[in-house]
Order: C-alpha cells, then sequence, then structure tokens
C-alpha cells in the first residue's frame, strides 16, 4: 500500500511534468496552424500554383528551348529571305511573260485586220471579174508581159509579207498559175493567195497568242503563291503554329473548302 504522502507527491511531479511540456506542446500547435493558415491563404489568392494543368505542362515540355527557338528563328529568317528572293523573280519573269503575251495580242490583231482587207480585195476583184475582159492580142510578147507583169506582181506581195517562199516559188514555177491569163484574172488569183497566206498566218499568229497567254497565266500564279509563302515566311512564329492543339478537332475544323475555279479565259494579272 502506497503511503498518502508519496501519492501526493508522484501527483505533484506529473503535474510539474505537464506543465513544462504545455508551452511547447502549445508552440508546436500554433506553427502548424499557421502553415494551415498559409497554405489555405495562398491557395485562395493564388490557385494556380496549386493546380496541376496537364495541357501546361505537356505543352512547356514540348515547347523548343530558348537556344533551340533562336535556331529555327534563324532557319525561318534565312526561308523567308530565299522565298521573297525567289518572289522577286517570279514577279519579273510574270511581268516579262505578260508582255510577251501583249505582243502576241497584237500581232494577231493586225494579222486579223490584214486579212480582212485581203478579203475584201477579193470580193472586190470577184465583182469586178463578171464584167468583160478588154480585147488584146493574144502574140508572144503579150504573153511575155502578162508573165513579167505576174512575176512582178508576186514579187511586190512577198515583199510586203503577203505570200510566202512556197507561194512564190509557185509562180515563178507556174505550179498551179497561168502567165498566159489576163492580168486582171492574174490579179484575182493573186489576191485569193494573199488572203489565204494572211489566214493561215493570223490563226498561227491567234496559237501563238494563246500560248503566251497561259505561260503569262501559269507565271502569274506562280508569282502570287511564291509570294503568299514570303509573307507567311515574314510572320513570326507563334506557339500556336509549333504545338499541335491537345484536342482532337471536330469533322467541320478538319474540312477546308476547296476554292471555285471560274470557266474560261480571264485576262493574265499584271505585275
Amino acid at each position: 500500500m502506497i503511503h498518502p504522502d508519496r501519492e501526493v507527491l508522484m501527483m505533484r511531479t506529473a503535474l510539474s511534468s505537464v506543465l513544462l511540456d504545455a508551452p511547447r506542446a502549445a508552440v508546436i500547435w500554433l506553427g502548424l496552424l499557421g502553415v494551415v493558415i498559409l497554405a489555405v491563404a495562398a491557395l485562395l489568392l493564388r490557385p494556380r500554383l496549386f493546380r496541376f494543368d496537364a495541357g501546361t505542362r505537356i505543352r512547356e515540355a514540348a515547347l523548343p528551348s530558348r537556344s533551340e527557338h533562336s535556331e529555327q528563328r534563324r532557319d525561318q529568317e534565312r526561308w523567308a529571305e530565299e522565298v521573297t528572293v525567289a518572289a522577286d523573280r517570279a514577279d519579273a519573269t510574270a511581268r516579262h511573260r505578260r508582255d510577251e503575251w501583249l505582243a502576241a495580242q497584237d500581232e494577231a490583231e493586225q494579222a486579223w485586220r490584214a486579212y480582212e482587207a485581203a478579203e475584201a480585195d477579193v470580193r472586190r476583184l470577184s465583182g469586178a471579174a463578171g464584167m468583160p475582159l478588154p480585147q488584146t492580142a493574144r502574140t508572144p510578147a503579150e504573153y511575155a508581159d502578162r508573165e513579167r507583169w505576174l512575176h512582178r506582181a508576186a514579187l511586190d506581195a512577198y515583199w510586203r509579207r503577203e505570200l510566202s517562199v512556197e507561194q512564190l516559188s509557185d509562180v515563178f514555177a507556174h505550179r498551179g498559175w497561168d502567165p498566159r491569163l489576163h492580168p486582171v484574172e492574174q490579179e484575182l488569183m493573186l489576191r485569193r493567195a494573199v488572203r489565204d497566206h494572211l489566214l493561215a498566218r493570223q490563226r498561227a499568229a491567234r496559237e501563238r497568242e494563246q500560248l503566251a497567254w497561259r505561260a503569262a497565266e501559269l507565271a502569274a500564279a506562280a508569282a502570287r503563291s511564291l509570294r503568299e509563302e514570303s509573307v507567311r515566311a515574314l510572320l513570326p512564329a507563334t506557339e500556336d503554329r509549333d504545338v499541335l492543339p491537345l484536342t482532337t478537332p471536330s469533322a467541320a475544323e478538319q474540312t477546308r473548302e476547296m476554292p471555285a475555279v471560274a470557266g474560261g479565259r480571264v485576262p493574265a494579272a499584271a505585275y
């Protein structure tokens, strides 16, 4: 049996130990409470600090470093410079092709006007051929004069580029030509030959004009494409262009409408 005095002494010793440890425990609890209060305050004021954003973390990991970004920027600037030079050359080529097309168009129009004039001469002489021809003596001298007249008229038409060299050869070789005919009849045959030659020349000029127009259109399209590419190359790169989106775009976003191509011929673009 424990003595009462000794029991009192033990109780006092335990109470003294508890009283000595109470301030230390209070300090610990107050420290923990302060940490909790600071964490709650930070969470309320800066919620992004404690938020785990998977998309942001993946985006930051996918973005190139500063050195890689500088190298990519230098490559982009070099590419932009090269595309700009190519676009300038394409513009010069497009202007040259357009000038060629305009020249071919003028040539075709001049050839058409020359053909119309030759056709008018044929119609006029065809109407005059129905009238009685002047009677001349059919002597060797007369036939020689008619031959000389035909050769001289054909040669003059050749120098005016109204006859081809093949047609001129046929005249002098009398292939399909009768130098004994009356000069009025020979003039009608000569005008018909001139009309045929000018018609063939007009058709050839029209074909050259069509080829020049197609070349001008292709050059203008190439110049526009390179100029657009140079503009895109000069634009600063953005993060949205470098990193793929985390979400899959819808079908409407993935589909691009093809531009409508107008039929028929349009004038070549001016540069």
